[in-house]
């Protein structure tokens, strides 16, 4: 299952990022029971995380949080990729890229980690 959290400011393609999540699960041949959170959400509230898990003062595109071999998280979650939106669109213009693609790529990166 997949759940995409986001604000009603964040422009967004809910349909797209599903269907590309699906393709991900495919592609590593997961089941359908499989759980993943897809959060978007600003600046602060991205600081505010990547200050705390990892201590880094900055707010990164994307971060994600696997639950797999976690007792604590028993279950079908997998993990929860926290996406930056403001950031997502700044690094889209500096690599001349559009926001859609660029979320697809965070998307892929931060789902990677979930799997390692």
């Amino acid at each position: 299952m997949i759940q995409i959290v986001t604000s009603s400011r964040y422009k967004i393609n809910r349909r797209r990022i599903r269907k590309h999540l699906e393709g991900l699960f495919l592609k590593n041949e997961l089941p359908e029971e499989i759980e993943v959170n897809c959060i978007f959400i600003g600046k602060n509230k991205m600081r505010d995380i990547a200050e705390t898990y990892k201590k880094e003062d900055v707010a990164l595109p994307v971060l994600s949080f696997s639950y797999r071999n976690n007792p604590a998280h028993s279950g079908n979650l997998l993990g929860e990729i926290f996406l930056c939106y403001p950031q997502i669109v700044l690094l889209a213009a500096e690599r001349n890229k559009r926001v859609e693609d660029m979320i697809d790529a965070m998307i892929t990166h931060g789902f990677d980690n979930l799997l390692k």
